[in-house]
C-alpha cells in the first residue's frame, strides 16, 4: 500500500506541468493596442509592487513565528530532550515549507492572472469563445498550482519525515505544514481584502455618486487601484485561502487515519486523503479541457441568447463533468486503499462502498452550495430583487433589507452542512473495525468520524476547477476595465461585460464553496485535535468536552467573541483605508479640474500611482492587528486554561466562524448584485413607483445615475468589506484555529498535565 504515496506525488508534478502548459497558451495570445497595454502595464506594476511588499512583511512574520513555535516545543514538549528537539525542528521546517509553498503558488498564479487580463480584453475583440478560454485558462494556472503545490508539499513532507517507515507518527510531525499555510493565507487574504475594498469604496463613492462618472472611467483617480485590488484580493488572497484548505484538511484526515491504521496495519487509511485529492486534480483537468472555443456558441449564432448565459452554461458543464468524474474517483480510491482483513460493512456491503458513498455526500454538498449561494446572490431570485426594491425608498431601507437577507441566508447552508455531516457519519459508522485501543470503549465512533473526513475530501476534489472559476472573475473584471479605458469598440465591451457578470457569479459561488469546505472540515479538524490529545494522555475522557466545566465555558465564550472582534477589526481596517482613498480622490478632482474637462483632448490623467500607494500602505499597516489577534488568542487560551478549554474555544469559535462568514459572504454578495441588477436596467416601476417584473415593457427603467442606483451603490459599499475582506478571512481563521491547536497541543498538555 505504501507505493500509493507516489500517486499524489506524480499527479502533483503533472499538474504543475499542466499549469505551465496553460500559462504558455495564455501568454502566447496577443496583447492588444498600445492604449490597452498602457492600462494593463499600470495594473501589473501596481499588483506586483503590492505583492512584493506584502510577502516581504509576511516572510518576516513567518520566520519569527517558526522560531517561536520551535522554541516552545523544544522547551515545553513532552518526552526526552531528543524527542522535544525532534518535534521542534520537524514542525518548524514543515511550517516554513507550508508558508513558502503558499506564497509561491499565490505569487505565480497572480502573475499569470494579471497577464491574462489584457489578453482576454484583446480576445474579446474577436470572439466570445476565445475570450472565455483565455480568462478560464488564465485562472486555471493559479488554481492548478495552488492545489498541486499543496498536494506535493503534504505528500513529500510526509515521505521525508518517515511516513512510509513510521506512518503513525508522521502526520503529527507535518501539522506544521498546515499551520504555515494557514499563517500566510490569513495575512494574504486580509491584506488583499483590505487593499481591494479600500480602492473599490473610494472609486465608487466619489466616482459614481459624487462625480457621476461610469465604472472604470479613466478620469477616476482610484480606477487603477481598484483594478489592482481585484487581483491581489481575489487571485492571490483566495488562492492562499484554498491552498490552506487543502493542506490543513488533508493533514487532519491523515491524523484521523492513524487510529484506523493502528487497528488494521493498513497505511491506506492515512494515504487516502492525498490520493483522493490527486484524483480530483485529474477530474478538474478533464472538466477544464471540455471548455473549448468550438463548443461555445457566439452571440450572433445563439438566437438572441445572452452572452453571459452562454458562458455560464459552459462553465457549469465543465463543473458537472468534474463532479461526475470525482464520484467515480472517490469510489476507485476507496476500493484500492480501504480493503483489509477484519473490516466488515453492514448488510454485506464492503467497507469501501460505504466510504465511497460518504465521499459522494461531500461532492453533492459542493453542488448544493453552488445552488444555495446562487439563490441568495443572483439577480434572478427573490433575495436580490427584494434589496433592489428597497433601493426605491433610499439607502437606509437598502441596508436594512440587505442585513435581513444576510441573516436569512445562513439557514439553508447550515442545514445542508448538518445533513452532509450526519449522513457521512452514518455511512462511515456502517463499517466495523477490529478493536481500536482506547477508542473501543464506546466514547467515539472512529469509523463514523472517518466518514466525515472522506466527505470533506470528496468536496475538495473539485477545488482546482472551482478556484479556476474564481480567478476567472477578476481577470474578466480587469479585461472590462482595460477595454473601457483603452477605447475599444462597443461589441468588445459587450463581451467583457457579459464575462464580468459571469465572473461576479463565480466569485460568489467560490466563497460559498470555501466556507462549505471549511464547515465540513470543522468536525474533522476538531476530531483530529482530540486524537492528538489522546495520543499524549491515553485517556478516553479527552473525547468529552464538557461545557459545564467553567474553564471550557470561558474558552468557548472567548472563541465566539474572537470571531466578532476579528470581523470588526477587518471591516474597520477597510473603513480607515477607504477614508484616506476618498479624501485623495476628492483632492485630485478638486485641485486638478482638467481631469474632468469636457473635451477629451483637454483632459489630463489623474495621479493613479498615488491612489495605489495609499491602498498599499493602508492594507499592509491594517492587516497586522487582526492577524495577530487571530493567531495569539487561541495560544493564550490554551496556555492559561489548558487543552480541554482549548477544545471548547476551537469547537464554538469554529461554529461561530461558519455562521458569521455565511452572513458576511452572502449578504455582501446580495448587495453587490442588487446594484448590478439596477445597472443592467432591470429595475422597472409603474406610475405609482411600485417595482414591476424586470422584463415588463410597460415599466419605467430606473438605471445608472438614478436615486435607487445611488442607494444601491451605498448598499454595495457596506457589503464590500463583508464579502471581500472579513468573510473570506474568516474561512482562514476557522482552519487557523485548528492548525494552531494541533501544532501547540504538546505545549498545552505540558503546562496542564
Amino acid at each position: 500500500m505504501g507505493s500509493y504515496i507516489w500517486v499524489p506525488i506524480c499527479v502533483g508534478l503533472l499538474a504543475v506541468l499542466f499549469a505551465a502548459y496553460l500559462a504558455g497558451y495564455v501568454l502566447r495570445k496577443d496583447t492588444g493596442t498600445p492604449a490597452m497595454q498602457k492600462v494593463s502595464n499600470a495594473i501589473f506594476s501596481g499588483a506586483m509592487a503590492f505583492l512584493n511588499r506584502q510577502y516581504r512583511t509576511i516572510a518576516v512574520l513567518a520566520v519569527f513565528a517558526a522560531i517561536i513555535v520551535a522554541a516552545v516545543l523544544a522547551l515545553l514538549g513532552q518526552g526526552s530532550a531528543a524527542d522535544k528537539f525532534n518535534l521542534a525542528w520537524h514542525t518548524a521546517i514543515a511550517f516554513l515549507i507550508g508558508a513558502l509553498c503558499s506564497g509561491v503558488s499565490g505569487y505565480i498564479g497572480m502573475y499569470v492572472a494579471v497577464k491574462s487580463n489584457i489578453r482576454t480584453a484583446s480576445a474579446a475583440t474577436r470572439s466570445l469563445g476565445e475570450a472565455l478560454m483565455v480568462a478560464l485558462r488564465g485562472g486555471a494556472v493559479s488554481s492548478f498550482l495552488v492545489v498541486s503545490l499543496s498536494l506535493l508539499g503534504v505528500s513529500l513532507v510526509f515521505t521525508a519525515y518517515g511516513g512510509l517507515v513510521n506512518p503513525a507518527l508522521a502526520p503529527s510531525l507535518i501539522v506544521g505544514f498546515g499551520f504555515g499555510a494557514s499563517f500566510v493565507a490569513l495575512f494574504a487574504q486580509l491584506g488583499g481584502g483590505i487593499y481591494t475594498k479600500a480602492a473599490d469604496v473610494g472609486a465608487d463613492l466619489v466616482g459614481k455618486i459624487e462625480a457621476n462618472i461610469p465604472e472604470d472611467d479613466p478620469r477616476n483617480p482610484a480606477v487603477i487601484a481598484d483594478l489592482v485590488g481585484d487581483n491581489v484580493g481575489d487571485c492571490a488572497g483566495r488562492g492562499a485561502d484554498l491552498f490552506e484548505s487543502t493542506a490543513a484538511e488533508n493533514i487532519g484526515a491523515m491524523i484521523l487515519g492513524v487510529a484506523l491504521y493502528a487497528a488494521t496495519r493498513n497505511i491506506g487509511w492515512i494515504l487516502l486523503p492525498p490520493v483522493i485529492q490527486a484524483i480530483g486534480l485529474i477530474a478538474s483537468a478533464a472538466g477544464l479541457l471540455y471548455v473549448r472555443p468550438s463548443v461555445v456558441k457566439e452571440p450572433d449564432k445563439a438566437a438572441g441568447r445572452d452572452p453571459g448565459e452562454i458562458a455560464m452554461q459552459q462553465l457549469n458543464i465543465g463543473y458537472y463533468i468534474t463532479c461526475a468524474l470525482s464520484i467515480i474517483g472517490v469510489f476507485l480510491g476507496c476500493y484500492l486503499l480501504l480493503n483489509g482483513p477484519g473490516i466488515t460493512g453492514n448488510y454485506g456491503i464492503p467497507a469501501w462502498v460505504w466510504y465511497g458513498l460518504a465521499g459522494t455526500v461531500g461532492i453533492l454538498l459542493s453542488i448544493a452550495f453552488v445552488y444555495i449561494t446562487q439563490y441568495y446572490t443572483a439577480g434572478t431570485w427573490r433575495p436580490v430583487r427584494k434589496i433592489a426594491a428597497a433601493t426605491l425608498t433610499g439607502p437606509a431601507t437598502t441596508i436594512i433589507t440587505g442585513i435581513a437577507v444576510a441573516f436569512e441566508c445562513v439557514a439553508l447552508p447550515v442545514l445542508a452542512i448538518c445533513i452532509a455531516l450526519g449522513l457521512s457519519f452514518f455511512l462511515g459508522s456502517q463499517v466495523h473495525m477490529p478493536l481500536i485501543t482506547g477508542a473501543s470503549s464506546g466514547v467515539i465512533n472512529v469509523s463514523g468520524i472517518f466518514g466525515t473526513a472522506v466527505a470533506t475530501m470528496g468536496m475538495l476534489m473539485s477545488c482546482a476547477y472551482i478556484l479556476a472559476m474564481d480567478t476567472f472573475g477578476p481577470i474578466t473584471d480587469n479585461a472590462g476595465g482595460i477595454t473601457e479605458m483603452g477605447g475599444q469598440a462597443e461589441s468588445a465591451r459587450e463581451i467583457t461585460d457579459a464575462l464580468d457578470s459571469v465572473g461576479n457569479t463565480t466569485k460568489a459561488l467560490t466563497k460559498g464553496y470555501g466556507i462549505g469546505s471549511a464547515a465540513l472540515a470543522a468536525f474533522l479538524l476538531f476530531s483530529a485535535y482530540l486524537d492528538v490529545l489522546f495520543s499524549y494522555k491515553h485517556n478516553p475522557a479527552v473525547y468529552r468536552v464538557d461545557l459545564a466545566d467553567i474553564t471550557v465555558f470561558i474558552a468557548a465564550l472567548i472563541g465566539i467573541t474572537l470571531i466578532f472582534f476579528f470581523s470588526a477589526l477587518a471591516i474597520q481596517a477597510v473603513g480607515t483605508a477607504a477614508k484616506r482613498m476618498i479624501e485623495e480622490v476628492r483632492r485630485q478632482l478638486r485641485d486638478n479640474p482638467k481631469i474632468m474637462a469636457e473635451r477629451v483632448e483637454d483632459r489630463v490623467d489623474p495621479d493613479y500611482a498615488r491612489c495605489v500607494d495609499i491602498s498599499t500602505r493602508g492594507a499592509l499597516r491594517a492587516m497586522i492587528l487582526p492577524g495577530l489577534v487571530a493567531v495569539l488568542t487561541p495560544i493564550v487560551v490554551g496556555i492559561i486554561l489548558g487543552p480541554q478549554a482549548e477544545a471548547g474555544l476551537l469547537m464554538v469559535g469554529t461554529m461561530g466562524g461558519i455562521v458569521v462568514a455565511l452572513f458576511l459572504n452572502n449578504g455582501g454578495g446580495a448587495w453587490d448584485n442588487a446594484k448590478k441588477y439596477i445597472e443592467a436596467g432591470y429595475l422597472r416601476v409603474n406610475e405609482e413607483g411600485e417595482m414591476l417584473d424586470r422584463l415588463d415593457p410597460n415599466g419605467t427603467v430606473l438605471g445608472k445615475k438614478s436615486e435607487p442606483h445611488k442607494a444601491g451603490v451605498v448598499g454595495d459599499t457596506v457589503g464590500d468589506p463583508f464579502k471581500d475582506t472579513a468573510g473570506p478571512s474568516l474561512h482562514v481563521v476557522i482552519k487557523l484555529l485548528s492548525t494552531i491547536t494541533l501544532v501547540l497541543a504538546p505545549l498545552y498538555i505540558a503546562l496542564h498535565p
